[in-house]
């Protein structure tokens, strides 16, 4: 029963009732369609003059006016009686609301709700005020309130405010609809019940993978209630200078939901669990995390219809539901949404209190609403599908599909852009993200139409913006169209790069390939060819010789072949360019010398990739060597094929050491490219394609020298070793070749003489002192 005055929450103040005319009183219904399987009740609020009324309900109207945010606005004032269905209805005072912000916010008159659709013709707002602390979150039925759009709407903006609504605990979605032409782009559909965009948290099941829960419902949520989020008197962002970083690509589930994390079953595969392991984190020496996405996501997607793979479970994240709510299910102890956006920051906090730097991993370039055969309409396909998505209008409105995933977001639509970019700033200023890696960047340097742009808005955008002005920002730049831009990415001297050209000349060069020793040198080098334009550094280039799809490292010197039988698609999905070497055996053996040399060739390879110029980024679980057993695609498995196994061995001793030998000296990260007086190349046979041995050595400004040398060939090579500098010796800090921990000795090993044999398959450093 909407009353003629109340007594506000905060203050105690008495204020008239503005029921205005877009809000009043129509029925109490029950429905079970709602997707947890629970009933789903519902009271609609109407503007119309055809009021559904309940047959047992006699209604009463009254009409005033009233000024309400500067525009007329009808007040009714809605007495239900003679219904029990209507003595439980709930009060409510209902103002137009205003355009901005979008999303749920609170205002001096209660909650305001806005979002954008341009093409709808009817926007009704859905609510569900459940009992607090009840776990299940929905079993309080749904409360509709139509938009007048005379009275809620402002440009493509509608908006609503409601009155005395709970502060936190309610769970909030759309129905929207509008014009059926498919062939004009549109997927209007007035019966799903849809995730605001801006929706600051999203609540859905509480329990990653909890089976009996595998169909339920997400929809947003709010929590003005909560006190703001303490980081702490001493507390500072890590601020590491780019050049400086040794990134760490991790899962934040696979990382501890092994059983051999030996934490509380109630904090594996969490933010809290993954705090109890940054010991780990710093023993290994790394000072940046590459979170795979943390955005929410259905980890149930591929299970909601009978497919080839309907058994799989997706851990990696790539199909978000929301771009601000944090993902709910790798919260602790299933605490829902606010809970788990406090945890993360706890992580955040924690990561930061040790020098860690924070960097997730975006997917901006598709959502999880799949294509138009097997829609999954969550949000923005049922709120404006021809504004969010990129769509073929020259082809009955079909959906372009440049992700590999059915769809394209449309990014450099001006609304779009304008939400990733308040996603980002959301990010930073809320959760104190230091930096972000776009997935499938190329996307978003494509236009409406799909055509790729020259300058393309969004990046410049984002290269510009000033809130994230101290953020990393990397692009994976390529995309499933085509468009693959490594060294060529859009960048206003800001933007870095996955340099997936890195990637495949050290993968040929150090498996012994023919014709790859130059390549290997001018990746090692820095990249100059790709990244020596305009104010660019070397730190642009961030490279990798593994990264979360493909091979793992071990996995890379073990199998030629990818073998992805287990994900259900006749082994046709992953990439069949891999690049990789068995060393002489497919898959796993007990041949020591087989065994051997592929540990060898993973040092060779970290060595490699630690001794470079530019960024290094490893992917989680090769340094203690996990393998997929040859999967080179594992997103789908919630299982020990992707779970970091909780064990040390002596070839995490040698990738710790490496990368903390890099952390200590300079002439690994250059500033500025090579030149001569950097580096000096012991190499007179450069255009011998069965050349495989490169050497080189590197100079300190300060006097020190450092010399390495790789050897793809499977024979011994002798190498004349260059005099010391005056006064000093060189020392053999690593040879590949030896057993730990004879292969890595920090201080060095004195007694190098005038040459040295390196071994087939090995390489060396050694340093004057």
């Amino acid at each position: 029963m909407l009353h003629s005055s109340f007594i506000s929450k905060s203050n105690g103040t008495k204020f008239p009732s503005f029921a205005s005319a877009n809000a009043t009183l129509s029925s109490f219904r029950a429905s079970s369609h709602f997707q947890m399987g629970l009933k789903w009740s519902k009271i609609a609020f109407s503007s119309s003059s055809g009021q559904r009324l309940s047959s047992k309900a006699r209604s009463r109207v009254k009409h005033r006016t009233a000024n309400v945010y500067g525009r007329q606005a009808r007040e009714r004032v809605l007495e239900e009686e003679a219904s029990e269905m209507a003595e439980a209805t709930p009060s409510f005072k209902i103002f137009p609301g205003q355009a901005f912000p979008l999303g749920a916010s609170e205002v001096d008159n209660g909650i305001n709700f806005a979002i954008f659709s341009q093409h709808a013709t009817a926007v009704t707002l859905c609510l569900s005020l459940p009992q607090r602390g009840e776990l299940d979150m929905l079993a309080g039925g749904m409360i509709e309130f139509s938009l007048d759009p005379n009275l809620n709407k402002t440009g493509d903006i509608w908006h609503i405010c409601i009155e005395d609504l709970p502060r936190s605990n309610v769970l909030y979605g759309y129905r929207i609809d509008g014009p059926k032409d498919w062939d004009k782009g549109h997927r209007f559909d007035s019966n799903n019940v849809l995730i605001d965009p801006y929706a600051k948290l999203v609540e859905g099941r509480r329990n990653f993978g909890d089976a009996k829960h595998k169909l339920s419902k997400f929809l947003g949520t709010y929590d003005f209630d909560s006190l703001p989020f303490d980081w702490g008197e001493d507390y500072k962002l890590p601020n590491i200078p780019e050049r400086d970083l040794v990134v760490y690509e991790m899962n934040v589930r696979a990382f501890t939901a092994d059983e051999s994390s030996c934490l509380d079953q109630d904090i594996r595969g969490t933010y809290a669990g993954l705090i109890e392991k940054i010991p780990h984190l710093l023993e290994l020496g790394i000072n940046a995390v590459e979170l795979l996405p943390v955005f929410e996501f259905d980890e149930f997607e591929f299970q909601r219809r009978p497919n080839p793979r309907d058994h799989m479970i997706n851990t990696w994240g790539y199909s978000t539901i929301n771009f601000f709510a944090p993902m709910s299910r790798y919260g602790s102890g299933g605490g829902g949404a606010v809970s788990a956006s406090r945890e993360f920051k706890e992580m955040v906090k924690a990561l930061h209190g040790a020098g860690i730097e924070v960097i997730l991993d975006v997917v901006y370039n598709h959502t999880n609403e799949a294509d138009d055969k097997h829609p999954y309409t969550t949000s923005f396909r049922g709120i404006d599908n021809k504004v969010y998505y990129m769509v073929d209008l020259n082809n009955e409105g079909q959906l372009l599909n440049f992700s590999g995933c059915g769809n394209t977001f449309n990014c450099n639509h001006p609304v779009v852009m304008e939400l990733i970019l308040d996603s980002l700033r959301n990010w930073v200023v809320e959760y104190h993200i230091d930096g972000f890696r776009f997935d499938l960047a190329s996307v978003l340097c494509r236009g409406t139409d799909g055509s790729p742009l020259g300058a393309p808005p969004l990046i410049r955008a984002i290269a510009k913006d000033a809130t994230l002005s101290r953020c990393k920002i990397i692009a994976e730049p390529w995309d499933c169209g085509g468009l693959y831009l490594v060294g060529s990415f859009p960048n206003w001297d800001r933007w870095a790069e996955w340099n997936g050209k890195y990637r495949d000349d050290l993968r040929r060069f150090i498996k012994g390939d023919p014709g790859m020793k130059g390549a290997f040198a001018t990746r090692v080098s820095g990249s100059a060819d790709l990244y020596r334009k305009n104010k660019r550094k070397p730190y642009h280039s961030v490279n990798f010789v593994i990264a979360h799809d493909g091979f793992t490292l071990r996995d890379l010197v073990s199998y030629n072949f990818k073998h992805n039988e287990a994900n259900g698609e006749g082994g046709n999905d992953g990439s069949n360019d891999n690049f990789s070497w068995n060393c002489g055996f497919e898959g796993e053996t007990d041949n020591v010398d087989i065994i051997a040399l592929r540990f060898r060739q993973m040092k060779n390879f970290h060595l490699a990739l630690m001794v470079s110029q530019g960024v290094p980024m490893m992917l989680m679980g090769d340094e203690y060597g996990h393998t997929r057993y040859g999967n080179n695609n594992s997103y789908g498995h919630d299982t020990a094929l992707n779970n970091f196994q909780w064990q040390q061995s002596d070839h995490f001793r040698f990738f710790s050491e490496v990368i903390h030998y890099r952390q200590k000296h300079r002439v690994f990260s250059h500033e500025n490219f090579l030149d001569r007086s950097d580096v000096t190349w012991h190499e007179d046979n450069w255009d011998n394609p069965d050349s495989k041995f490169l050497a080189f050595t590197l100079h300190d400004k300060g006097g020190g020298e450092i010399y390495l040398a790789f050897n793809a060939h499977d024979f011994f090579v002798k190498v004349s070793i260059p005099p010391a500098p005056p006064k000093r010796r060189w020392f053999r800090v690593v040879d590949t070749n030896l057993a730990s921990p004879d292969d890595f000795v920090g201080e060095g090993v004195p007694g190098i003489g005038s040459t040295y044999n390196v071994a087939p398959y090995s390489s060396i450093l050694l340093e004057a002192k």
